[in-house]
């Protein structure tokens, strides 16, 4: 029997007692700033509403000073810049290094997690580089760490349903061990509530939790609810509260070896996020500024959120809001 078929309460409580023995009360958020750096992306996802194609009239690429100024601009506090973007045909490894060498120069206080499993293996077929001196490139221009978007959901059967054009759920696994092997931390995701099933979520998060066991690279895991709106699928109906508790809580219990999991606010909603807090969370992310992504799939969360606020939400659910950097260590 699936994780998933169990009560939810049930797991709720489980996933909360691990969460408490892990962290107790504290509860963690991060002041950080969202960077898209462009929206053409040859793979064009059918779930994707932010991505265009070249030569689209909304289609964009941010220069290095672009990102320099929206960092001047938006970002003085942040402590982390979360930086991807599409697959754009046209840039070559010296624009995804010359962003990280400006960045790391006049931002040397702020950490660089740039680039998803997905964003990485293009580069390295982009540039004719193996995987690990692709890594050794982007950690000396600055890199810091990586995100954990482009898992999706690695059952291929429905991975060819909603994005066939994406790397395979394997190639992923690999791009992320490679990336571990090379000292580079990393966070993972899963998109739910579509076509999976039960077992493809419970086999997802077993698959993470292999990889953790060979590499202990992953920082944190962060379930991402699919947003159907203005998609192929945008009469699908979106994942519930109870999709986003249930996952949360399940992963808390699959993944004991994954010190952190996220209430990602920005895709469950400030409530759900709070009441998340409660079912294995033991992270809210960050203050964001500005989310594109989501929010251009129909997301109805803020597009940012000030850090009072995200400290209100924590508190109010009864918890110890703690500021961390982007490798969770505690600001003071």
């Amino acid at each position: 029997m699936s994780i998933f078929d169990q009560p939810l309460i049930s797991i709720g409580i489980q996933a909360d007692k691990i969460r408490r023995n892990l962290w107790g009360k504290d509860t963690f958020y991060v002041k950080n700033l969202h960077i898209n750096y462009t929206n053409i992306c040859l793979n064009r996802c059918k779930f994707c509403v932010f991505s265009r194609r070249t030569g689209d009239p909304d289609g964009y690429l941010m220069s290095s000073e672009d990102i320099l100024n929206n960092v001047r601009i938006h970002g003085k506090e942040t402590k982390e810049l979360h930086i991807v973007g599409g697959l754009h045909p046209d840039i070559k490894l010296d624009y995804y290094t010359e962003m990280l060498s400006a960045l790391k120069s006049e931002f040397p206080d702020k950490a660089l997690k740039a680039f998803s499993a997905v964003e990485a293996e293009f580069m390295a077929r982009q540039s004719g580089l193996p995987p690990e001196k692709l890594f050794s490139r982007l950690k000396a221009a600055g890199l810091d760490s990586m995100p954990g978007g482009g898992a999706e959901i690695f059952d291929e059967k429905v991975r060819n349903i909603i994005c066939p054009e994406k790397i395979s759920g394997a190639k992923w696994l690999e791009i992320m061990e490679t990336a571990h092997d090379s000292g580079i931390k990393t966070n993972a995701t899963m998109l739910y509530g579509h076509f999976e099933s039960s077992m493809d979520r419970e086999n997802h998060l077993l698959l993470i939790r292999k990889l953790q066991e060979r590499t202990g690279g992953f920082n944190a895991f962060i379930p991402l609810a699919f947003q159907p709106y203005g998609t192929v699928f945008d009469s699908n109906s979106p994942a519930t509260a109870v999709d986003d508790l249930y996952v949360t809580a399940a992963a808390r219990i699959i993944l004991d070896n994954v010190p952190h999991i996220k209430a990602y606010w920005v895709m469950m909603g400030e409530k759900t996020a709070q009441i998340a807090l409660h079912f294995g969370a033991d992270d809210l992310d960050g203050t964001i500024v500005q989310e594109n992504i989501a929010y251009a799939a129909g997301a109805k969360s803020k597009r940012g959120m000030t850090e009072t606020e995200l400290r209100h939400l924590i508190t109010t659910a009864g918890l110890n809001p703690v500021e961390r950097d982007s490798f969770y260590i505690k600001v003071a």
